[in-house]
């Protein structure tokens, strides 16, 4: 879909031919003396319209009017939330079979976050998945102006909205996609298509290499299914070559049956969606391939099947890390912190600023958050609350979670350095612990996204999250270093040292403004 941005007042926008016009009017709009604002006051004189975000009142073929369908929407305080609220509420237009044109207005000022709001949410409501369907009706939505009253200065939020789409359905298309449509080879194939982009490069390892690195872990998850592993590396450089990267690891299990303990049948189809932090990671770089920051990045996605056969790993084996560690299997079906550690141990050669690692790791953090929030666990206070802010900027929330280390005390083994599981009790944080094993002192954060991955029922699929997350804060890092690069050498050696050790809180949850989502 094709997005235009436009300098557009009500009195020009009415003189716009499309399929449905969107009026969005804000909190203390003011009326002026063209048709469409003598409408929106008739309405709200009336009281057939109300200002609350998502209220809305449909009419068809207004005379003076050029547009087939008009639709006057409350916008609340105008902010990114309330945007996507009241463009949510209008999905059955948007994506009516007929919709072929979109234009939408902002009848009042129009923040950068509230226009990147609505390109994302318009985006989103309109998304239709048809790769492997022959008799569907693929998005009719071809075209979407977005009316501000002055383009310039919006310039940087419409960008920045139309990469994170861009992103996002990279994602959420990768995510959506059978296991047979989307083998470790073809999510392999699907990374060295960003390569295509400016500043971005692909390397896939296969298993002779994965052998050599010695990622025992990763190995054993893979020994089990026919197709074979790939482990791919996505490098964005967008600033000096010494400039140490944030580092992104997505756990991509294309399709995860459980292995010897293997999962009940009912909603098993949905295991595909077990790759969705390697989508995530895949749908990150494809937006900075559009945005081009001043950060360097690096992507790493450990990519396989987890399946049972004869050659599969039992539960009580003992395998060998990358990092050496030996980790006795207790549960197979805990395959994904088993690919992860061991790209873990890989990002430590790249000395990083910061490693994320998107994964959709644990039940028991969809018990605990639902899907409303993911679950955040860091060792580090700066890295968690600058991925808490990003969130919240694009909201995309997380909640942090805990990581004492009595938590840890369940991994115990009497035949290997640890276990791979600790029991039902607190489930998602000692799934944390273990990755935490593998870290040693990088600054670290584990984001579990088993909640906000996909949805389920009849609205099943992925939905590309936290793609969105990621962006803004790998572009909110690329402006704080840029402002360190133009600081005073004294305080660039404070920001440096405070960057790299964290705050001196103690490392207790700092709740967010909030809990709903937007």
């Amino acid at each position: 879909m094709n997005f235009d941005l436009k300098t557009l007042e009500l009195a020009a926008v009415a003189s716009e031919k499309c399929d449905l016009l969107i009026v969005l009017l804000p909190e203390g709009f003011k009326p002026g003396k063209d048709a469409l604002s003598a409408l929106a006051a008739l309405a709200l004189k009336n009281g057939d319209l109300t200002l609350k975000a998502g209220k809305h009142l449909q009419l068809y073929q207004v005379p003076a009017v050029a547009a087939r369908r008009v639709v006057l929407v409350g916008l609340g305080d105008g902010s990114a939330r309330a945007t996507r609220q009241a463009l949510q509420s209008l999905g059955g237009a948007i994506k009516a079979p007929h919709t072929k044109r979109v234009v939408l207005c902002f009848a009042g000022e129009a923040p950068a976050a509230a226009v990147s709001a609505a390109v994302q949410a318009v985006a989103d409501v309109s998304y239709v998945y048809t790769t492997t369907k022959t008799k569907v009706e693929a998005r009719s939505l071809s075209r979407c102006v977005v009316g501000v009253p002055d383009a310039a200065s919006a310039r940087d939020g419409f960008d920045s909205g139309v990469a994170l789409v861009a992103g996002v359905e990279f994602a959420r298309e990768w995510g959506n996609r059978p296991a047979n449509h989307a083998t470790p080879s073809l999510l392999a194939d699907a990374a060295k298509t960003l390569a295509k982009l400016p500043r971005i490069q692909c390397k896939v390892h296969g298993p002779a290499e994965v052998a050599r690195l010695g990622m025992g872990a990763f190995m054993a998850v893979a020994r089990g299914s026919e197709e074979p592993l790939r482990f791919i590396e996505l490098r964005y450089n967008g600033a000096a070559k010494d400039q140490a990267p944030i580092v992104l690891v997505g756990k991509g299990i294309t399709f995860d049956t459980g292995g010897i303990s293997i999962k009940p049948a009912p909603e098993m189809d949905e295991m595909k969606f077990d790759m969705c932090g390697a989508a995530s990671v895949l749908g990150t770089f494809r937006a900075l391939g559009e945005l081009q920051p001043a950060v360097n990045v690096v992507g790493l996605i450990p990519a396989c099947e987890n399946m049972p056969d004869g050659r599969a790993v039992k539960p009580g084996d003992v395998v060998t890390s990358m990092s050496g560690q030996t980790i006795e299997i207790l549960n197979t079906d805990a395959e994904g912190r088993l690919v992860l550690c061991d790209a873990l141990t890989y990002a430590a050669r790249f000395k990083p600023a910061a490693v994320v690692d998107i994964a959709t790791l644990t039940g028991a953090c969809v018990i605990a958050l639902g899907g409303v929030r993911s679950g955040l666990f860091a060792n580090n206070d700066g890295l968690a609350e600058s991925l808490q802010a990003a969130g919240e900027a694009a909201q995309d929330l997380c909640w942090r979670m805990p990581l004492d280390d009595d938590y840890a005390d369940g991994l115990k083994s009497n035949f290997a350095d640890m276990g791979n599981v600790a029991g039902r009790a607190g489930g998602s944080i000692t799934a944390a612990k273990f990755l935490q094993k593998f870290v040693g002192d990088m600054p670290w954060a584990h984001l579990d996204i088993a909640g906000t991955a996909w949805k389920g029922g009849a609205a099943k699929g992925s939905t590309g999250r936290p793609v969105g997350l990621l962006v803004h804060y790998v572009l909110e890092q690329s402006r704080s270093q840029v402002r360190t690069a133009k600081a005073p050498k004294s305080a660039s050696r404070s920001a440096t040292s405070k960057a790299a050790t964290g705050t001196a809180r103690k490392p207790a949850a700092k709740r967010p403004a909030g809990s709903k989502s937007a």
